[in-house]
């Protein structure tokens, strides 16, 4: 599995700020460069995401007809499902205020993930990937914060 870093912010921080000196790089593939230089612990803050997940968000983006330089993928948990919380994505046409925004280019390609306050605090660490098997295909939720989830995976408990 390979990891795509990405760089994040508030959506009102969307300029892209100066490097901090003596920041490495968070990003583990070249394929998406952060478009913002990350702080030094954002690594464990920010939400990864695989290539082969980011591949399946550009295609639904597309469509969709989705505008990654607005748009994006909306992630978030909301209360309920067999484990207490359940994870939710759903494209929105822009960020809303307090969300932190995770941007990825590559190729010319820009996808944008936004994540509310309350669901950062559940969803930091995460690691968003996509399975494709005989047996089933959708989004996987790698969370360091889930202690119990479903056998579906689409709720988990903290």
């Amino acid at each position: 599995m390979t990891v795509v870093g990405i760089a994040t912010g508030t959506s009102s921080e969307m300029s892209a700020p100066a490097p901090q000196a003596g920041a490495a790089p968070v990003y583990s593939s070249p394929i998406a460069a952060p478009v913002s230089a990350p702080a030094d612990n954002a690594k464990a803050q920010n939400i990864q995401v695989t290539e082969k997940a980011l591949k399946r968000i550009r295609s639904a983006m597309a469509k969709e007809n989705v505008n990654g330089e607005q748009g994006g993928l909306r992630v978030g948990i909301t209360g309920g499902g067999c484990s207490g919380l359940s994870y939710n994505i759903r494209f929105d046409t822009q960020p809303r205020e307090r969300d932190r925004v995770y941007v990825y280019n590559q190729n010319g390609d820009k996808v944008q993930i936004f994540v509310d306050p309350k669901s950062f605090l559940y969803l930091s660490g995460m690691t968003l990937d996509f399975e494709e098997t005989l047996m089933r295909q959708g989004f996987n939720f790698i969370n360091p914060h889930s202690t119990k989830s479903c056998g579906c995976g689409s709720s988990f408990s903290a």
